[in-house]
């Protein structure tokens, strides 16, 4: 990387060639717009990292750049260098025991967010206009929320994953973190499907877990008192259900795409991650048959929440500000299980989501650390909305 970067620690950054510092077309419609790019991503001759060194001993480097990552640099954005992630995007708390946790420039004492952690971090600290990064599980949202960055998660399918490390195929997505509305739409402007459904309605539903009843109002104060809402609860128990489903067929997915590997390399990893890799390997096809039922219960619900489409849906991204980082073991794993209740809506249905930085988390704990509050739309509606999410401000 440049001196400049070769300068900011490497919990956020990932070594590279110098001249990449200058990639990217002078007069295209994102010229001037800084890139940084997730390690799971491959550019021509650089290693594909994935966070974990013994991956990254074992690859040679790539031979062509990620189509996603190319269509950027086509249209102008210069590409500043690649980012660290948690170890095979496994994680949503923003931390690599292998090249250190990046400090959150918006709340110093919590947690990142991740798994797409430099690329978030590299963003909210002004070396990067665009963050690109994946989301399977809550990799783009999640770390957008905690850092106060606007982040989208597309519909499955809507941007190709050529050239990019899985973590469950069934559920990766190509999605991108920026400091504002309108970098993140000239983002969209360039890898994003143009939009083949109709707009939806002017009412939104918003969706609120029972555990935040309480803050309802904040919720609807941020979308705008005039905006015409309907509120729709979702129970404990439910969400428990969806992050459930969401873990189990993400889980046996995952084993698909690594387990081989992993069995036969027994590579270094976290406790954690390694703990949740010991748990796919115990998943069964009983289980994924199981959860594929439940899916499809929960899509039907959740077409019956947006009149099928016709509605964009709202809700607090995450449950809160993110995690003090002094939290840790099974209370912070209990987090974790409560975090993926409310991302998996958008997993299991295959659907948009795009968290906006409205909110600060006003609650005792809370800090007024950043939270976000999320736009989800019907798989397809991702320019929709991008569309909406213009008339919000931060």
């Amino acid at each position: 990387m440049s001196d400049v970067i070769e300068r900011v620690d490497r919990s956020v950054w990932v070594k590279g060639r110098p001249e990449q510092t200058a990639m990217g077309m002078e007069d295209g419609p994102l010229a001037g717009q800084r890139l940084a790019v997730k390690d799971l991503f491959d550019i021509e001759g650089e290693i594909t990292g994935a966070g974990n060194p013994d991956w990254a001993a074992a690859q040679r480097p790539a031979s062509r750049t990620a189509p996603g990552v190319q269509a950027l640099l086509e249209a102008g954005a210069a590409l500043v260098g690649k980012t660290q992630t948690d170890e095979f995007a496994y994680s949503l708390n923003g931390a690599n025991v292998h090249y250190g946790t990046p400090i959150n420039p918006a709340a110093p004492d919590r947690l990142p967010g991740g798994s797409s952690s430099g690329s978030a971090i590299a963003v909210a600290r002004g070396e990067a206009e665009i963050g690109l990064g994946t989301d399977t599980g809550g990799s783009i949202r999640i770390p957008a929320s905690y850092n106060g960055l606007w982040g989208l998660r597309p519909s499955h399918g809507a941007i190709s994953c050529e050239g990019l490390l899985p973590l469950a195929p069934c559920f990766d997505t190509v999605g991108w973190l920026c400091r504002d509305h309108s970098t993140l739409s000239g983002v969209a402007d360039v890898l994003l499907p143009e939009a083949r459904t109709a707009a939806p309605g002017g009412v939104m539903t918003l969706l609120v877990p029972e555990a935040l009843a309480s803050e309802a109002g904040r919720f609807h104060k941020a979308l705008g008192a005039r905006q015409d809402l309907l509120v729709q609860a979702l129970s404990d128990q439910w969400l428990t259900h969806l992050g459930r489903t969401f873990r189990v067929l993400q889980g046996r997915d995952i084993w698909r795409a690594h387990g081989e590997w992993l069995t036969r390399e027994q590579p270094r990893l976290a406790p954690d991650i390694e703990a949740r890799f010991q748990w796919c390997a115990t998943l069964t096809e009983r289980d994924e048959q199981a959860a594929l039922r439940a899916r499809t219960e929960i899509i039907e619900a959740l077409r019956t929440f947006s009149d099928d489409g016709a509605q964009l849906l709202a809700l607090p991204t995450a449950p809160g500000a993110s995690p003090l980082l002094s939290l840790t073991g099974r209370p912070l794993e209990a987090y974790r299980e409560r975090l993926m209740g409310m991302t998996a809506l958008a997993g299991l249905w295959g659907a948009p989501q795009l968290s906006m930085p409205l909110l600060k988390d006003e609650r005792e704990g809370g800090g007024r650390a950043p939270w976000g509050l999320s736009l989800l739309g019907a798989p397809g509606q991702d320019r929709h909305l991008v569309t909406r999410a213009r008339t919000y401000r931060a």
